[in-house]
């Protein structure tokens, strides 16, 4: 066994960043109207982002639906390029990459989907489908293949024999240890999971994220999440970055940010949340109008339209993500 993969990696996290995102824009061309009389706009699906994820830690992406995270996850997994901007493995930008560099960026990098149904191909027992990255690497005797199978299928706790099985004979729970089984076969650093217990029944939730918690902490595993469900992230994350229309609004330790969030809109997503005991008392933030079209943002802070705090200098002003306090960043003008 890899000595990382050891009970040593408990808990580490260590300063030096494995992935950083530095400006990072993605902007989505569209066109409109008749054929020899198109307008052309662009969707900003992504606009001036920047981040950093260390190695060893898990960051939480949350924000609406439509804000971005997605696009940010597939800009991270290079199934998009970014529009301008630069994205940074261990320090080298991904468009500095040599060809066998991007092969072994694409190991370290790996993913697990919302639904384990579409994202396991039904034709393919599961031995075979956690071997794929193994056999196409290359890298692997058939024996060290079927090895590394059992091991990784124990270290989602199923039974090494179920590599005989086809998807359709497990539990949605299980096809989702299997997904993540897959995503280790082949030495990942970074695991993207993408609103990994979004289609899982209630019950089988709180399973699947303390297995992945234990995964973090045993292989010293970094983690970017993206989902709707806060109570995942804080017991997952050791960060929360909030992103609104594209931007990044908020990015703070976990328990600081569930304790004391800073922007309006952190607050107002924490209070759309179930709490977490039915008897707790929390402010309520009740946000009014519709989300703006990302293809006309609104000029100044993006939030302004809906911020119940609003000041005038907010629709004309850019709100710059400053650091307030030690590794609290936050866009907002009423922290300037």
């Amino acid at each position: 066994m890899n000595p990382a993969m050891t009970d040593a990696a408990a808990d580490l996290v260590t300063d030096a960043p494995l992935i950083e995102v530095s400006g990072v824009t993605k902007y989505f061309p569209i066109a409109s109207g008749m054929l020899f009389s198109r307008s052309r706009a662009s969707v900003k699906a992504i606009d001036g982002v920047s981040f950093a994820i260390r190695e060893g830690e898990a960051v939480g992406l949350v924000g609406e639906s439509g804000c971005g995270k997605t696009t940010m996850a597939r800009l991270v997994l290079r199934l998009e390029e970014p529009t301008s901007g630069e994205i940074r493995f261990r320090g080298k930008a991904l468009t500095a990459l040599s060809r066998s560099e991007i092969g072994s960026y694409r190991a370290a990098v790996q993913a697990v989907f919302q639904d384990p149904q579409s994202s396991l191909s039904p034709r393919m027992r599961i031995g075979d489908i956690i071997a794929e990255p193994l056999v196409v690497a290359g890298t692997h005797t058939a024996a060290e293949v079927r090895e590394r199978v059992a091991e990784v299928l124990e270290w989602v706790e199923l039974d090494p024999n179920a590599a005989r099985l086809y998807p359709h004979e497990f539990s949605g729970g299980q096809r989702q240890r299997i997904a993540v089984a897959r995503a280790l076969a082949i030495e990942a650093r970074l695991v993207v999971l993408d609103e990994p217990v979004a289609s899982l029944d209630a019950s089988v939730r709180s399973q699947i994220v303390n297995l992945l918690k234990d995964l973090q902490q045993r292989l010293g595993l970094s983690y970017l999440l993206i989902s709707h469900d806060l109570a995942a992230s804080r017991h997952l994350c050791h960060r929360i970055a909030v992103m609104y229309l594209g931007r990044m609004v908020e990015i703070a330790p976990c328990d600081d940010l569930f304790d004391d969030p800073l922007h309006p809109y952190t607050k107002a997503l924490l209070s759309a949340a179930l709490p977490a005991h039915p008897d707790a008392v929390r402010d309520e933030v009740i946000l009014t109008g519709e989300i703006p079209s990302p293809i006309a943002p609104p000029s100044g802070c993006r939030f302004h339209t809906r911020c119940p705090v609003a000041m005038p200098h907010c629709s004309t002003r850019d709100p710059v993500l400053r650091e307030v306090a030690p590794d609290r960043f936050v866009a907002c003008h009423l922290f300037d």
